[in-house]
């Protein structure tokens, strides 16, 4: 049986939410409130050198304004070290992982090609990655079903490669790093941006390695930037703008297919959009 709802939002404090993390953000709090459920929220800033100072604080300030405040503490990830060195251990005597010499040049921009799976010839090890191929030397084909965009399959062998779980610079790569996080942190319910299910064979075939429970998935549509891509910080996408925290909450829900809600506060606003959610998404 599945325990109770726990669901999450998980920012990178690369700057302030704009449009598009509102409407990830407002998805994931709308399932777990409509599930009778918990919502947390993870700063994940394992990649330091993206970090801005402050931008954390600043995110956390937005989501209150919006009525969206985390259930407990938010979890940071550049505190968790030990628990993916540990997870890196245990992979590592299962003959799971292995040490990588390539650098990105040799890598190329395809499917990692296994160079250093029978060993590094001599070289210095730089990242660790993890296998993907099965105990029986076989590819490994993963099938899962997203609520909304329904049944996937990727063969993850020849269509990623074995994907990095640390980097060359030291620090951990984002697929170990929340992996671990949705199973210490209890999470049954992801739901996050579209541009994001394509990690999720990846991050399943990774739980499956570790013993770890696989959450249900939801991948929710994107905002778009006006050259028609994902809107981002990296093409220019403008922080958000709260004057009007209701305007900016009906805005999202547009982008998930939500009806208009007539409110004229945050909390009114959130309440009858649960009620929304749930006649839409929970069975």
């Amino acid at each position: 049986m599945r325990g109770p709802h726990v669901g999450r939002f998980a920012p990178s404090p690369t700057g302030p939410l704009h449009a598009g993390s509102l409407v990830a953000a407002l998805a994931s709090w709308l399932d777990a409130r409509a599930h009778g459920g918990r919502w947390l929220v993870r700063i994940e800033d394992v990649d330091a050198p993206r970090c801005v100072p402050g931008a954390a604080e600043e995110v956390l300030r937005q989501l209150e304004r919006c009525g969206l405040v985390s259930d407990e503490k938010p979890l940071v990830q550049s505190t968790r070290g030990a628990a993916y060195a540990e997870a890196l251990a245990r992979l590592r005597a299962a003959g799971r992982v292995f040490d990588c010499a390539c650098t990105r040049r040799e890598v190329g921009d395809g499917p990692y090609p296994g160079t250093c799976r029978h060993g590094l010839h001599g070289k210095p090890a730089r990242a660790v990655r993890l296998l993907m191929q099965g105990d029986d030397g076989r590819d490994v084909a993963i099938d899962w079903t997203d609520r909304r965009l329904g049944p996937q399959n990727q063969n993850v062998t020849r269509e990623v490669g074995d994907v990095v779980l640390r980097r060359a610079d030291g620090l951990w790569a984002y697929q170990l790093a929340v992996v671990v996080d949705d199973a210490f942190q209890g999470i049954t319910d992801v739901v996050r941006g579209e541009d994001l299910a394509d990690n999720t064979p990846r991050q399943i075939h990774l739980q499956r390695a570790l013993g770890l429970p696989t959450p249900r998935y939801l991948h929710t549509p994107l905002v778009l930037a006006a050259d028609g891509l994902k809107l981002s910080k990296q093409n220019g996408a403008a922080p958000l703008d709260l004057a009007d925290p209701v305007a900016a909450l009906q805005a999202a829900a547009a982008v998930l297919g939500l009806p208009p809600v007539t409110a004229a506060t945050p909390p009114e606003w959130l309440a009858a959009a649960v009620r929304a959610w749930a006649a839409r998404w929970v069975a």
